[in-house]
């Protein structure tokens, strides 16, 4: 594996950072997840304008224009061989002290990573989730904003904790006012009478590109969708349910807290979106949108 840290590329064994880089002391950084299709990365460009919203949020200055990221991405993906397979974009605030003072680190580091992911296995697809409510919340939007795409993670390693616990391979995340928000690595659906509903970005949420990619293929399909606020009985009472996420696509999920979701099996309507979203990735369709 060749990985690429601040304009070289090494072998996995050999790419390493200083241990007083802020990213690995503070979570001092962003990070986007991406996929490629064909060797096609999958709306590269819209990462791009989400990671550097991300940066600007923490006062961090990308070294790269986004022409030059993309071209590392590319040729970090045509490096490694990845066709169907997973980037990692990360950028920290760089080399700094013991010390707070993000002041200090005069140089952020830019790393990219590809290689192949499984999310979740393939059975769970045709067969659909169990998750469980988590009891860490989702970051509230008066203490940092949860668009912001950063490397301190620990709310969403908590709740993930808590739904392996429980014996579930994901878990749900509420808001601060008990709503809906998201689960600890994807956006959420619910079916109800046909109708396709998804926890706007005022419910806590980090706004999806998978997730957006869903919304603008219902659209196209006919389908009602809104973005609205969700309470767990919403969910329960859901005849199909499913998340999207970079890593998972588009996976159903039958059970919440222990609750069947419509027939306890994967719904019409997400089948529907999952082989649309499909054909757009494996066929050249939204995953050719790149600088």
């Amino acid at each position: 594996m060749k990985i690429y840290i601040s304009g070289e590329w090494f072998d996995q064994e050999n790419a390493k950072i200083s241990v007083l880089d802020h990213g690995l002391l503070y979570g001092d950084g962003v990070f986007e997840g991406l996929r490629a299709y064909s060797g096609v990365v999958f709306r590269l460009q819209e990462h791009l304008d989400r990671l550097w919203n991300s940066a600007k949020g923490l006062m961090i200055d990308i070294p790269l224009s986004k022409e030059q990221m993309a071209e590392a991405v590319n040729k970090t993906v045509a490096m490694n061989e990845i066709s169907d397979g997973y980037v990692r974009l990360i950028v920290t605030r760089g080399v700094g002290t013991l010390g707070l003072d993000a002041h200090l680190c005069k140089n952020p580091q830019v790393i990219i990573i590809a290689a192949h992911l499984a999310l979740y296995p393939k059975e769970l697809y045709e067969t659909g989730l169990d998750i469980v409510t988590a009891a860490t919340v989702r970051n509230n939007n008066c203490a940092l904003s949860p668009q912001i795409k950063s490397l301190n993670y620990l709310n969403n390693i908590m709740a993930k904790i808590e739904g392996h616990l429980a014996g579930c391979a994901e878990a749900l995340m509420l808001n601060s006012k008990g709503e809906i928000a998201e689960c600890t690595g994807d956006n959420i659906f619910i079916v109800k009478s046909g109708v396709l509903s998804t926890p706007g970005t005022d419910s806590c949420i980090l706004e999806g590109i998978t997730r957006n990619a869903v919304l603008e293929i219902a659209a196209e399909l006919g389908i009602l969708c809104r973005e609205t606020s969700l309470t767990r009985q919403d969910v329960y009472s859901a005849d199909e349910c499913f998340l999207t996420g970079s890593g998972a696509e588009l996976i159903p999920v039958v059970k919440v807290d222990g609750r069947t979701i419509g027939t306890g099996k994967p719904g019409e309507v997400t089948k529907r979106l999952h082989e649309r979203f499909h054909q757009f990735t494996r066929n050249n369709g939204y995953a050719t949108k790149n600088p």
